[in-house]
């Protein structure tokens, strides 16, 4: 149940209506930057724009192996985006309040990009019975019950999770899940099957590169170390997300082979909001259970 893409030359979009990381490609909203697709810096920022709204435009579309290695990253700047948003309002208002309006940033900022992957297979795992019916309940633009209720319990999990949080920790806990669930996502790429062969969730599996991908996903779990200590968490709770988020991706992942025999970018995106929820939780017992003793 994906949407069309925003325009035949967005990247991240195909004929398939299929992208890397859950819905169709957001695409730049209001054009001000033109990078040469050669650049220095152009993954960093053609990651950017297929994950974001922010108003990144390219020459050339970027190939998706380049831009793959930069998606923990480009969480992480949501991470601290969102997680400004519930440190700064949870210093004159209540962190209930903070923690929805963080969530709500984010959703604007990304165009609810992960959402609609997590919506999409909610439906089509729920509602089909074959792996043939649940591929093409996939390319569906609209959202079914099973998607509408992954789509709210994903918004109050994460609002209630932040919520429970001091700010820093708020910050903390943001930017670890934001980063963690992109990275847990695409070391999926490099492991696990590819469900059909259309889409550009099965190109980006196809395409990733190893090396690039580990470094991104290292990268990541560095700014989470850095995030974390910044708070005052003890170090080995990275290691904890880091299990949190193989965890889930690999529970979504096994759902997936099951279901229609791999991943896709639904699934991806799936992956990311899983991992993202899961950290998020898991922050919140941790807090808990060390107030508690």
């Amino acid at each position: 149940m994906t949407t069309d893409a925003p325009g035949a030359d967005a990247p991240g979009a195909d004929a398939s209506g299929s992208n890397g990381l859950g819905a169709d490609a957001p695409g730049p909203a209001a054009p001000r930057t033109d990078v040469d697709d050669a650049a220095p810096g152009t993954g960093f920022l053609g990651a950017v724009q297929f994950l974001t709204r922010v108003p990144v435009q390219l020459r050339a579309p970027v190939p998706h192996v380049r831009l793959v290695p930069w998606f923990p990253l480009v969480g992480a700047l949501l991470g601290a985006l969102t997680g400004a948003v519930a440190w700064g309002l949870g210093q004159v208002t209540t962190m209930a309040v903070a923690a929805a309006v963080a969530v709500v940033v984010g959703l604007l900022v990304t165009g609810a990009f992960h959402e609609d992957g997590l919506a999409d297979i909610a439906d089509a795992f729920g509602g089909g019975w074959t792996p043939e019916e649940r591929l093409q309940i996939l390319k569906d633009p609209r959202h079914g019950t099973y998607g509408v209720a992954a789509l709210a319990s994903s918004i109050v999990l994460r609002v209630v999770a932040v919520a429970a949080l001091a700010p820093a920790t708020a910050f903390a806990g943001l930017v670890a899940a934001h980063t963690m669930g992109r990275a847990a996502a695409i070391v999926t790429m490099l492991v696990a099957p590819v469900a059909g062969e259309a889409g550009l969730g099965a190109g980006h599996a196809r395409e990733v590169r190893t090396l690039p991908v580990l470094v991104g996903a290292v990268a990541g779990i560095a700014v989470t170390v850095a995030a974390t200590t910044w708070a005052g968490m003890p170090v080995w709770t990275v290691a904890a997300f880091v299990a949190v988020a193989a965890a889930a991706a690999g529970a979504v992942t096994a759902l997936a082979v099951r279901k229609v025999g791999g991943i896709n970018g639904d699934v991806l995106g799936a992956i990311e909001q899983v991992a993202e929820i899961s950290i998020l939780v898991a922050v919140s017992i941790i807090t808990t259970t060390s107030a508690a003793t």
